[in-house]
């Protein structure tokens, strides 16, 4: 049977039942495919669900503060999806009324919108005969036809793109796009691919040449940085704090956190305590003491981050104060917030 036949027999016959998968309006389909990049359906789908709740509309979500939208999506990272798409809603409301571009050219033009987005928005809410291509469908792809060009090179992206155009059903191409990431999250998993019940087993390359677990090849990434983060945690009599929003082009940009003192090892107390008296002399610390026993080693793509909170109690009233108590409104990274949960003062 032709491979594109097959995913769609498929994906009729094994898709999830998903709340985006009962509309075609673009709105809500740009939303969930948004939140759903690098990021599992089942911890997705509430995100998702929360959103639509608190923006119903484009035009809800382009009027809300920065700050709100940020602080609904706190806790899926990659805080630049969540900005990217404000601002595109922004972009829709003004420069288009309202009303989602309909191609995937124009779809294009919208920031944090690339080829897998626009493609997946075209097809699916507009019929255009454009072929998605996510990491599931990079699987799908390498391990049947037995690719083995990296998917994550610039030659790469360019194969797979134009096999993906060639193999794909044009007929029933939103539901062919949607069935073959479906195929490759569920049927052609990374890791344990259920490779004897598999409806394409008998054409795929990589179980006939035993290497489904080599395919698809990635480029391995660059040096992981270790940087080492303290955040001091100001308390003053009145049980007021201070949170800083983070300006710039680094990881949590517009996000809120404790005052940072980031230093190129770990600090001992003693250090700690003279780097505040330096960093902020206006405070008069009564006690300085280490919240957790160990440094908090938090993962990101591209760094990872040994982070040491220090507990703070001030002489004096901190005039730029917040109560310690209204501090969970503001939306913060998920390191934080793990903290805030955990702090009893």
């Amino acid at each position: 049977m032709k491979f594109s036949k097959s995913i769609l027999n498929w994906y009729h016959d094994h898709k999830r039942e998903l709340p985006w998968r009962t509309t075609k309006d673009p709105y809500r389909i740009w939303l969930s495919e948004i939140i759903l990049q690098q990021t599992r359906v089942e911890q997705g789908r509430p995100y998702y669900e929360r959103f639509l709740r608190a923006f119903p509309t484009v035009w809800a979500l382009a009027q809300a503060s920065e700050d709100e939208v940020l602080k609904l999506w706190q806790g899926l990272g990659y805080y630049s999806r969540a900005r990217n798409m404000h601002s595109a809603a922004k972009t829709i409301v003004e420069q288009h009324d309202g009303i989602f571009p309909s191609t995937y050219e124009d779809l294009l033009k919208l920031k944090g919108v690339g080829d897998y987005t626009a493609s997946a928005i075209a097809s699916i809410c507009f019929g255009e005969q454009k072929a998605v291509v996510d990491g599931n469908v990079f699987r799908v792809l390498a391990r049947y036809f037995g690719v083995d060009i990296p998917i994550n090179s610039t030659e790469g992206v360019k194969y797979f793109r134009n096999l993906a155009q060639k193999v794909a059903d044009k007929e029933e191409i939103a539901d062919y796009n949607q069935g073959i990431m479906e195929f490759g999250a569920m049927q052609c998993a990374p890791k344990k691919p259920y490779c004897l019940l598999c409806p394409l087993k008998d054409g795929c390359l990589a179980l006939a040449q035993g290497k489904t677990q080599q395919l698809p090849v990635k480029v391995k990434k660059g040096t992981i940085k270790l940087r080492y983060f303290n955040f001091v945690v100001f308390l003053d009599p009145a049980e007021r704090t201070l949170l800083q929003r983070r300006e710039g082009k680094g990881i949590w940009q517009g996000l809120y956190q404790f005052p940072l003192i980031e230093g190129k090892s770990p600090f001992q107390r003693a250090e700690i305590v003279q780097q505040i008296k330096e960093d902020f002399p206006a405070y008069e610390p009564v006690s300085v003491d280490r919240f957790n026993d160990d440094p908090i080693l938090h993962k990101l793509s591209h760094q990872h981050l040994s982070t040491t909170f220090w507990i703070v109690h001030l002489k004096s009233p901190l005039s730029d104060g917040m109560p310690w108590s209204t501090i969970k409104k503001y939306p913060v990274p998920v390191l934080i917030a793990d903290m805030m949960e955990r702090f009893k003062n």
